[in-house]
């Protein structure tokens, strides 16, 4: 979770009441919040430093990455301040400022938007906080400004209409920030290649034909986004009116980044929490609008769900007091079994109803809810069953001497089919729509590919090499709602100078014991395992067998142990025959 560092007494000061530490963390811990820090009696803090609380906050909460948006909030919570009613100037469109984006935009990022904040007064404190809010929303929702990007300026030393083009590097040329030396956009990145700061975000551009940037009516360069703004429109403690230019490769982001740096400091303005709008015009797409937005949205929750799922039974008119201390507007809808919630421009987490529970929890007190309800929503936390089960056979093979392995879940799709020599028919594997690299194609549909690439990996390592795993593989599953579902299987690979299939069946056998499955006859009645020859071609010829097993009267075949293929180890780069062994422990459950 992001952890924000705030002055310990300017915080007290806004919340108009001084709180021992103890206290303190309580309301922390009342509001979902956690005090991990406070450095009042930390004998390393310089003497000439005011001490400071490092509080964790969720990381869904974009809200509350500055110390206005905790102040704002526990303020709500605590019942000192109504919600604030966000709202756009009302200015005629045809004279507000516009960002007009041009079409060659699509080559890198697309989507910007815009906002001004006028007649706003900055206080040291109000301005670092203004810096440490983009820093942190860059890090944490904007995924190392990968999606989007801000840009600050102040208004008064630049002149709009403004543009959003992207241009060829060479012919960009201004004063970055805090420099003194003009340069274009080719020299940007040798110039910042070292930089400790932003040389992390040069690959975003480096290899792109053209380099999007924001012009203002004398085409003077205002930003060079993702990467740096211009000396030109700095924003300082002077500054009085602040032009926001948010551009991004996410339209939902870009929305939601611009409505939180609006909102968290319109309340400097001279008209606190109203914001001047910017109109973008997007006429290559049709995407002229108004931004930002700050629109809220409207729910329907039933009343039943929150006061069940809680173990409450509360009217809908508590209900909607509680909501008001988590800065909802709520009030009992027509149909006394619903409640209206109007969700404000600052909480994009709230995408469920479960959202909504999970604040009236919180408004209500977790330590308050009651400790049983008819669906027992209160429970002790214990082991799953396939689990448990899992570490049984876990136990036995680090007893036999084999070593537990951990491959990633993921592979590609060629050591998933290919080199095992199995065909993909489509129904089985779960496939990502956008890998970053060919390792990591599709979800694994079988512990194989994970335990050769480990042998294969550790070839140096002194034969032989047994080694086993534990773990879930994914398969397709249209009954399911999700379209997917997790099986949990056990695996052992043993990589040796002769194939060892008779230890990896010693080992199933041994296993088997442990979990009181007999060995019986592929003829009998009785519940047990046997194996029976099969002849695919992932194992040689000859050398593998499937793994039967009889449960209740039930026959189920649960998994397969062979020596691979030549052709498969040459895949796998493998010189030395390997016995492998797969099973589905969910059977035994």
């Amino acid at each position: 979770m992001p952890t924000i560092v705030v002055d310990k007494y300017r915080l007290f000061e806004e919340l108009g009441e001084q709180f021992t530490e103890d206290t303190f963390q309580q309301l922390c811990f009342d509001f979902g919040i956690e005090l991990d820090k406070d450095t009042e009696n930390d004998a390393s803090r310089p003497k000439d430093q005011a001490p400071e609380l490092h509080i964790e906050i969720p990381a869904n909460r974009y809200d509350m990455l500055c110390f206005e948006g905790i102040a704002m909030h526990l303020n709500i919570f605590r019942g000192k301040h109504a919600t604030p009613n966000w709202k756009l100037a009302d200015i005629p469109e045809d004279k507000l400022q516009t960002l007009t984006i041009t079409k060659e935009t699509e080559q890198v990022r697309p989507y910007a938007a815009g906002a001004i904040l006028r007649n706003i007064k900055f206080t040291q404190a109000a301005y670092d906080s203004f810096i440490a809010l983009q820093d942190k929303l860059h890090q944490n929702l904007a995924r190392q400004r990968t999606l989007v990007a801000i840009g600050t300026h102040d208004l008064d030393t630049i002149q709009g209409p403004f543009t959003y083009e992207a241009v060829a590097p060479k012919d960009i040329n201004f004063v970055p920030l805090n420099q003194t030396k003009q340069i274009n956009g080719e020299e940007l990145m040798s110039f910042y290649e070292n930089d400790r700061h932003l040389g992390r975000y040069l690959h975003i551009l480096r290899d792109k034909p053209v380099y999007p940037v924001i012009l203002d009516a004398n085409r003077t360069v205002c930003s060079l986004p993702p990467i740096i703004n211009s000396e030109r429109s700095k924003i300082t403690l002077e500054t009085r009116n602040v032009f926001i230019d948010v551009t991004a490769t996410d339209q939902t982001k870009l929305d939601i980044v611009c409505n939180i740096m609006v909102a968290m400091f319109s309340q400097y303005c001279a008209e606190p929490f109203t914001i001047e709008p910017v109109k973008v015009v997007s006429e290559h797409n049709g995407a002229t609008r108004i931004t930002p937005s700050l629109a809220t949205r409207t729910m329907e929750v039933e009343v039943d769900y929150l006061n069940g799922v809680c173990g409450l039974s509360e009217s809908p008119e508590t209900l909607a007091k509680l909501l008001s201390k988590m800065a909802y507007a709520a009030e009992p809808s027509k149909d006394p079994k619903l409640i209206k919630v109007t969700v404000p421009p600052t909480r994009a987490d709230v995408l469920h109803p479960c959202d909504v529970m999970e604040d009236v929890a919180i408004a209500y007190g977790f330590n308050s809810l009651p400790r049983s309800s008819p669906n027992r929503s209160v429970t002790i936390g214990k082991a799953l069953p396939v689990n448990r089960l899992s570490d049984i056979v876990r136990n036995e093979c680090a007893m036999a001497g084999w070593i537990e392995v951990m491959p990633l879940i993921l592979c590609s799709h060629e050591e998933n089919f290919e080199w095992l020599n199995r065909v993909d028919d489509g129904t089985t594997a779960v496939k990502l729509a956008n890998p970053r690299t060919v390792e990591y194609q599709v979800a694994r549909t079988s512990l194989l590919p994970g335990l050769l690439k480990t042998l294969s990996e550790n070839k140096a390592m002194k034969l032989p090499l047994q080694i086993t795993e534990n773990a879930d593989v994914v398969l397709k599953d249209e009954s399911l709602e999700r379209r997917a579902r997790n099986e949990r299987r056990w695996g052992a690979a043993h990589y040796g100078k002769t194939s060892g299939f008779e230890v990896v069946h010693g080992l199933l056998d041994r296993v088997m014991t442990m979990l009181r499955i007999n060995f019986v006859d592929e003829e009998s009645e009785q519940d047990g395992y046997f194996i029976k020859e099969i002849d695919e071609p992932t194992f040689f010829k000859g050398r593998a067998a499937a793994v039967w097993v009889r449960l209740g009267g039930k026959l189920h075949r649960v998994g397969e142990l062979g020596v691979l293929h030549p052709s498969v180890l040459e895949k796998f780069d493998l010189r030395y025959p390997v016995s492998t062994l797969e099973v589905n422990v969910e059977v035994f459950l």
